[in-house]
């Protein structure tokens, strides 16, 4: 896949060079290992991978430092209680060499993501999923950070609602059914639970896959404790028909829960598609439309 064009005017410039003066000053001892960029069409972060054994991410835009926090405190405690692999922290670098964010070392992952290598054991990743949902669910919530990704109740602003006309009038999406569908989500009920966690972004490309089998879960920058609807997305992006069905079990999703996910996946599609659309980022754009597509289909 090519690299993905520059969507934010003020994303930061990092190139292996950066990188490798950030490893030689921080970290010596792997001061003398290649370093080449890991493609990607993600939007928060660059990767690196260092040696053949880790890959260095580095936040994409100024406001991205507190992702690196969040793993770096937080994934030694959930990785022991999570059935899928997911990202190991080795060490986390400081600013320097005019890059002014936290940065951070992990150890690499095998596997495509499942952007560039759609996963082909469909049965297999949805139970796997699911579960991991669950378990992360399940993990005690003391001390987390609160997460950003609201309940879709406050989804669908003015802003949304001009968005679903927009691509209504570009042919894109069915404007009455989205208009529709976000009215009911307006009178579902919301969470009535205690906070849990959610990973809150588990799109095609946080999955990885080794021979089209689920083995990883990867980007946790949006972790943090709330309603657990926004974990219901792969249900409209990823699984369709029985095993989007496998993944609602294996999840344990309540009816209430599974509705207000139709109605974020709608949401997430409009803004992927609106925002993306023309060429910005093909990637997200093309899941973006799925999940609008999959959305309204089962409305």
């Amino acid at each position: 896949m090519s690299s993905p064009t520059k969507m934010h005017a003020d994303e930061l410039d990092i190139d292996a060079e950066l990188v490798r003066g950030l490893i030689a000053d921080q970290f010596p001892r792997w001061g003398e290992l290649p370093v080449s960029r890991v493609e990607s069409a993600g939007t928060d972060n660059a990767m690196f991978r260092l040696g053949d054994d880790m890959v260095v991410r580095l936040p994409r835009l100024p406001g991205g430092g507190h992702q690196v926090e969040f793993e770096h405190r937080w994934l030694p405690l959930l990785a022991p209680r999570l059935p899928l692999a997911v990202p190991e922290p080795l060490a986390k670098g400081e600013p320097g060499r005019g890059y002014a964010l936290p940065w951070g070392v992990y150890r690499w992952l095998d596997g495509d993501n499942a952007y560039d290598s759609p996963l082909t054991e469909l049965t297999h990743a949805a139970v796997e999923l699911g579960r991991f949902v669950s378990a992360l669910r399940a993990v005690d919530v003391t001390g987390g950070p609160a997460s950003y990704r609201p309940g879709p109740l406050h989804l669908f602003d003015d802003g949304t609602r001009e968005a679903i006309q927009d691509l209504g009038a570009a042919g894109l999406l069915d404007a009455n059914g989205a208009t529709a569908l976000a009215d009911e989500a307006g009178r579902l009920p919301g969470w009535d639970g205690a906070p849990v966690w959610l990973h809150a972004d588990l799109l095609p490309g946080n999955l990885l896959a080794v021979d089209g089998r689920l083995t990883a879960v990867i980007d946790f920058g949006c972790l943090g404790v709330g309603e657990p609807t926004a974990d219901t997305l792969p249900a409209w992006t990823v699984f369709t028909g029985e095993s989007r069905r496998l993944f609602r079990e294996a999840a344990e999703f309540d009816d209430a829960t599974w509705e207000r996910g139709r109605a974020w996946a709608l949401c997430w599609g409009v803004g992927a598609v609106h925002y993306y659309r023309g060429g910005k980022n093909p990637v997200l754009a093309e899941v973006g439309q799925r999940a609008i597509d999959e959305a309204l289909a089962g409305h």
